[in-house]
């Protein structure tokens, strides 16, 4: 699997875009980190799990976004998590 930040992949050129994805962290105390120090590595993994199994080549556009903050009334405390994203493509010459 290919991945980009950007929208262009190094040796290859995007034939069609297949849609937006998504993976996400456990939701966790939104003043903290994620639980697991690997966390980028884990929604990454997550990621290209679900492009993989939509038949995509690559990824472009791979960012990270916090998922909006969710107070929880009963204890006082607020959740966030963190999202993946990026656009699963197809390649015009897969490699």
């Amino acid at each position: 699997m290919r991945i980009s930040s950007t929208d262009v992949i190094e040796g290859g050129r995007v034939l069609y875009a297949i849609g937006k994805i998504k993976a996400g962290t456990a939701w966790h105390a939104a003043n903290g980190a994620p639980p697991q120090d690997n966390w980028r590595e884990l929604i990454l993994s997550e990621l290209i799990r679900r492009a993989e199994d939509i038949d995509a080549d690559a990824i472009i556009g791979l960012d990270y976004e916090t998922d909006g903050i969710v107070p929880i009334e009963e204890t006082g405390v607020q959740l966030k998590h963190i999202l993946a994203t990026g656009i699963a493509v197809k390649l015009s010459c897969a490699a």
